[in-house]
């Protein structure tokens, strides 16, 4: 999909968005699926390469799968059977998604693929320019911007969402509150050559003052994390390798011969989180939006699902075919997410003080997690397989992300996420209803009408087990429930006409 149809005169993209990060690139992806026009700024002139994030859980798995395009990502990173909550060991269930294990790739790989997929779909990216003013109204955004010349330029656009990490300038200058907890410890991370580590290193070492581990994601190549829990360092001072290297020292006794870093960084427990993700014109998503301690591996995951919850909103919006309140569901159904991953992460961080007292408290959660409750709670939480947002409606489908259960229609075989590569909305009847039918005419411009027959009589929904197949089913374009039916009884056409001009405006 490629051009530029901007439907704003005077505009010069429908969509500005800051920061081309992994929120940034899936966001733009998402908007130039529905058509909307996107150009991404970026500060920096090109990608670092640096490692950063290094896995994509389940149910961002899942959006990619929805999307057409995990095959890309599956070909460079590599499956792991294995998760942690504060370094104490879960289970996956393989009955609960297709993809239920994380896939261990490195922040820079997922970078390039999706900056290869913006290509392939015609978003336009500018480089070495940052974001140095806005100035919104009632019909658009001014962005002003410092580009990599030391020179000005600007840029109209209906909407601006800010995708610029923790430091968001967009949301400074929203002027959005960022409350929360402030760092209590310092980590520093780095991807370094580590000769002298020995073959029965054990993943995650506690040790007085921290803990430590090194994890090898490339041949050669160590990702070493040493946290040291007695120092809050300046946030604004900038890492060194030699920081790096003493820390390790000072929690394990030795840097392991340590040498030729490629990156080194530096982060903390600190917890916070935008008071609101939308003023306006103006929207923030992905670490612009929250920040957390990265335990468990779910900032990177809960910026592209941001992206994916938001996208489609953004774009009817943008086309006229939903009232701007429709963002509004934006904030309600991510900032309830991003609360809870805050919490969790701050719990994990807690587990992993060193001290007595803790060691203590983490024997008793080790002998918690093997009970399949709460490893299946703790689970859920970590891949986001669990999330239910606020959606009308009785069903047990609703709110939920949709299973990709296998279908048979007049044209062959196929899956629930293959119907969704397309990024539209998708109103399901596996029951062979005439009302159904009937009611989906008035959304045909908008909404994909499919005929088809479950190949399962019970589909598997996590933190809940196997219910009866439905039969029929309205599926957000984020793989999201918005409306469902039982097999038995009529279905509740109502309910569906009304989910349907919330979510994607009234019939024509």
């Amino acid at each position: 999909m490629r051009g530029h149809n901007v439907t704003h005169t005077g505009m010069d993209a429908d969509v500005v968005i800051a920061g081309a990060g992994p929120t940034g690139l899936m966001l733009a992806c998402e908007l130039r699926l529905a058509g909307v026009d996107v150009i991404v700024v970026e500060r920096l002139p090109e990608r670092t390469g640096e490692s950063r994030a290094g896995g994509i859980h389940s149910r961002t798995l899942e959006v990619l799968d929805q999307r057409g395009i995990l095959d890309r990502f599956l070909a460079v990173g590599e499956l792991q059977p294995v998760g942690h909550f504060s370094g104490l060991y879960l289970d996956f269930d393989e009955s609960e998604s297709r993809h239920p294990y994380p896939l261990m790739i490195l922040q820079s790989a997922i970078e390039q693929l999706l900056e290869e997929w913006a290509d392939e779909l015609g978003v336009r990216v500018r480089r070495s320019a940052e974001v140095s003013g806005i100035a919104q109204d009632a019909t658009g955004v001014t962005v002003e911007l410092r580009t990599g010349d030391a020179e000005s330029a600007t840029l109209r656009a209906g909407y601006l969402v800010g995708c610029d990490g923790g430091r968001s300038t967009v949301r400074k200058l929203a002027g959005i509150d960022f409350p929360g907890t402030a760092a209590t410890m310092t980590a520093l991370i780095g991807d370094v050559e580590l000769p002298d580590l020995p073959e029965d290193y054990v993943w995650i070492r506690r040790c007085e003052g921290g803990d430590w581990s090194a994890i090898a994601f490339e041949p050669g190549w160590f990702r070493v994390i040493a946290s040291d829990y007695d120092l809050v360092a300046d946030r604004d001072e900038a890492p060194t390798f030699e920081q790096l290297r003493d820390t390790l020292i000072k929690l394990a006794g030795t840097d392991y011969g340590m040498h030729s870093p490629r990156w080194v960084s530096r982060f903390n427990d600190a917890a916070r989180q935008a008071a609101q993700y939308r003023d306006g014109r103006v929207l923030l998503a992905g670490d612009a939006a929250h920040i957390h301690f990265p335990a468990g591996g779910q900032g990177l995951n809960m910026g592209v699902q941001d992206a994916v919850n938001l996208g489609w909103k953004l774009a009817s919006v943008v086309r006229g075919q939903a009232p701007e309140a429709l963002l509004d569901s934006y904030h309600t159904e991510r900032h309830a997410v991003a609360e809870r991953v805050l919490n969790n992460t701050r719990a994990q961080s807690a587990l992993a003080r060193p001290g007595a007292q803790t060691d203590a408290l983490r024997e008793v959660f080790g002998s918690l997690i093997v009970f399949d409750d709460v490893n299946r709670h703790l689970r859920g939480m970590l891949t986001a397989l669990d999330i239910r947002y606020p959606v009308d409606g009785g069903h047990l489908l609703a709110g939920r992300r949709v299973p990709d259960a296998d279908l048979k229609t007049a044209d062959g075989d196929t899956r629930v996420y293959e119907l969704l590569h397309t990024g539209r909305p998708v109103l399901l009847d596996l029951g062979g209803s005439a009302e159904v039918a009937a009611v989906a005419k008035g959304w045909a411009d908008r909404v994909d009408f499919v005929e088809a027959r479950s190949e399962d009589d019970f589909w598997p929904v996590p933190a809940i087990g196997e219910i009866s197949a439905p039969a029929a089913l309205l599926v957000r374009p984020d793989g999201h429930v918005a409306w469902a039916a039982d097999a038995d009884g009529a279905p509740d056409t109502s309910a569906l006409r009304s989910a349907l001009t919330t979510w994607f405006g009234p019939a024509r």
